[in-house]
């Protein structure tokens, strides 16, 4: 199947159909897609929509508004639905935060992030994704419980910690091999770390995960991975 071509879409047979999102685009690409699946999987029968969306602690990431939209459009969809507002991933901060020539500066703040393993966000859909009609209605925060700040990271890597400007980030990110929406899409994880809205006060996640993963040791894994790709 194909999310830009609305006829590929085949969802007969299909009881409960899990969404991932078809992000790495642009908003209005992200919002034709899951528009398009929505439509074909309530007219081909699909009873129930699980779908994975991002934090409330994300509201001002630059990528938030398509999950938003997606929401809502599942919520009026006439099929049943169950929310995962996933959090940011720790491999995600982690790489972000890669050491460049021994030192950290990816503009972060000094403030926790409440990051998440994928494993445990992994975990918490098949948990959800067995007995879907007792998760109807609902939707869950899956941030990571143990936050951790970038300050924290670079202690663990034993490196020091010299942010830059977010001027000087947008500046380096231009000069990447991007996609012209990902530079402010990745400035905008830095702006709201500086300003320090990636926390999240209360996760269903150990509804689901009664051991969740360390985040910031697979932070650093990650970290360490991406610097040695350096």
């Amino acid at each position: 199947m194909d999310f830009d071509r609305p006829e590929t879409l085949d969802f007969s047979e299909v009881k409960t159909l899990f969404l991932v999102s078809a992000g790495y685009a642009e908003d209005d690409v992200v919002i034709r897609r899951h528009g398009a699946v929505l439509e074909a999987a309530g007219r081909q029968g699909v009873k129930h929509v699980v779908y994975t969306s991002l934090s409330k602690a994300s509201d001002h990431l630059g990528f938030a508004l398509a999950h938003r939209w997606t929401e809502r459009a599942v919520m009026n969809s006439g099929m049943a639905w169950t929310i995962l507002r996933n959090g940011l991933y720790a491999e995600l901060i982690g790489a972000l935060s890669a050491p460049r020539e021994g030192r950290i500066t990816t503009p972060f703040g000094t403030g926790p992030i409440s990051a998440v393993a994928r494993a445990d966000l992994a975990d918490a859909a098949v948990a959800v994704l067995a007995k879907p009609e007792a998760h109807a209605g609902v939707t869950y925060e899956l941030s990571g419980t143990t936050p951790f700040s970038v300050v924290d990271l670079a202690r663990q890597l034993e490196v020091s910690y010299e942010p830059t400007s977010l001027e000087s980030e947008r500046q380096r990110l231009s000069g990447l091999s991007l996609l012209p929406f990902q530079p402010a899409m990745l400035l905008s994880i830095s702006s709201a770390a500086v300003a320090g809205f990636l926390k999240t006060e209360a996760s269903d996640l150990p509804k689901f995960v009664a051991n969740p993963r360390d985040s910031l040791s697979i932070a650093c894994v990650a970290a360490r991975q991406a610097y040695a790709l350096e």
